[in-house]
């Protein structure tokens, strides 16, 4: 599975921006897809997920009610619109799958980061 994110960018607080995930390779295998982020100094951290058949989806409490994830399986995309957007949102976010699980961890494939910063 290949994943590569865009969209990421330089905001004001309270801002919004809409992050893509272009999906390739073995999708069928995928049993859920997310967002992971690692801000400066910090542990890399889930955002949200969301599973391949279904709307289950998961948010950390962090951004819950203000992000928003969704998928558009006809063009194998992944989305994630980030709304109200604070400093602390800043971090490089990678679109991320699981093939062995329906869960928001032990993903086993990433791609690339896109760096999203906010300004105060």
């Amino acid at each position: 599975v290949q994943l590569q994110a865009s969209g990421g960018g330089l905001v004001q607080t309270g801002g919004s921006l809409r992050l893509s995930c272009v999906i390739s390779g073995s999708t069928l295998d995928i049993k859920a897809i997310g967002w992971f982020r690692q801000g400066p100094g910090k542990e890399v951290e889930a955002v949200s997920c969301i599973r391949s058949r279904g709307n289950n989806t998961y948010y950390s409490d962090s951004v819950k009610g203000r992000f928003t994830i969704s998928r558009d399986d006809a063009k194998n995309m992944l989305y994630l619109q980030m709304d109200s957007l604070k400093p602390e949102d800043t971090a490089l976010y990678h679109c991320t799958a699981n093939s062995r699980a329906t869960i928001c961890s032990g993903m086993d494939s990433w791609g690339k980061g896109t760096q999203v910063t906010v300004s105060s």
